[in-house]
């Protein structure tokens, strides 16, 4: 028997975790897997190229449906999503994260008794202001398998006491990351563009609402990565958003070397190469200890502690790291192998295979 599996994904950071996925997939015979993509975020970097690098295929449905409020977003795109479900009655149904596509999945998926996998189950930063922890929290819920990145994970959703299967798998980031390495070590990176020289400049995000909508904050971040850096050239990849309100507030950005976003394959060999990361990214924050690369969250809390307890982040608003561990506290970088052969266990036992 092959099962039938839909994968939903709403932004770039979804594809490039879909990308170690779907790699697993391929090489297992029981399985064919496809990818939804809800448009959540349009990427105009997500260019044919985009998939050739990563090895996957191009969605094989793309909703369109980004923009909008949130309600309105997620209503679009879950009765999009419940079109298709029916249309195409798969075996069980992948989300990725906390993003309104993962929610929006889940939920179509659940009310058409399809099962759902979560991948990244249990990540809490129990800030419910916050739209992305009301999309973890809802989506575990309505989850059959929950596949946690560490253990803290696994522990958060025993506490709540989750009805679904809860597996300790480690972090897909990791294996993304590193396929991105190795696809790496065959292109040229943006260190020879930019005339750079490894761990001789730091690297800077910041894109988060929270951050760049106050002038204040805004500034405040802006002043202190600059006394951080100490001289050294800063990199900084502005977000649109970010671009506009640095102008409309009148920031000043000496010291700062502003370049336009770069693709996903691009940032890893900058931020590999960085001598410390300054970021609001969640995702990023993960990379970084991936890449062994320290780094300051241009937050007020996080929902990876792990990155903190192990010395390679810290909160802006904490005076130091604490001793690296390189403890493997996210896995060995196979998780995307063991999902697969979860999945299929699963489905083979609820076909009455085993």
């Amino acid at each position: 028997m092959t099962f039938s599996i839909v994968t939903v994904v709403g932004a770039r950071p979804q594809f490039i975790k879909a990308a170690a996925l779907s790699a697993a997939f391929t090489k297992s015979d029981r399985s064919t897997e496809r990818l939804l993509h809800t448009g959540q975020h349009f990427d105009d970097k997500m260019s044919s190229i985009f998939f050739d690098q990563l090895g996957i295929e191009p969605p094989r449905w793309n909703l369109a449906m980004g923009g909008g409020n949130h309600g309105a977003m997620t209503g679009r795109m879950l009765e999009g999503i419940e079109k298709i479900l029916l249309e195409n009655t798969p075996d069980m149904v992948l989300v990725f994260g906390d993003t309104n596509s993962t929610l929006a999945g889940a939920l179509a998926a659940a009310k058409l008794r399809i099962p759902v996998a979560h991948i990244e189950a249990g990540l809490r930063s129990f800030n419910f202001y916050q739209p992305e922890e009301i999309n973890r929290v809802l989506t575990d819920r309505v989850s059959e398998l929950l596949f946690c990145p560490t253990q803290l994970s696994a522990d958060y959703l025993q506490r709540e006491n989750i009805r679904g299967k809860v597996e300790v798998v480690g972090d897909i980031m990791h294996d993304s990351v590193l396929l991105a390495r190795k696809i790496n070590a065959k292109l040229s990176t943006p260190l020879d563009d930019l005339e750079l020289q490894s761990k001789g400049y730091a690297l800077m995000t910041l894109h988060r609402a929270e951050n760049v909508d106050e002038p204040v904050r805004l500034a405040a971040m802006i002043d202190y990565i600059r006394s951080q850096a100490a001289g050294q050239p800063v990199i900084f990849p502005v977000h649109p958003r970010t671009r506009q309100r640095l102008a409309e507030f009148k920031i000043s950005l000496d010291g700062f070397r502003c370049i336009e976003p770069v693709g996903y394959l691009d940032m890893i060999a900058l931020l590999e190469h960085a001598s410390e990361l300054y970021t609001d990214s969640g995702g990023l924050q993960k990379e970084a200890l991936f890449c062994e690369t320290r780094c300051v969250t241009l937050r007020d809390e996080t929902e990876w502690p792990e990155t903190i307890e192990t010395g390679w982040n810290r909160l802006w608003t904490a005076t130091h790291h604490e001793p690296l561990s390189r403890e493997p506290v996210f896995g060995d970088g196979t998780t995307a192998h063991k999902i697969v052969a979860s999945v299929e266990t699963y489905l083979d036992t609820r076909s009455g295979l085993l």
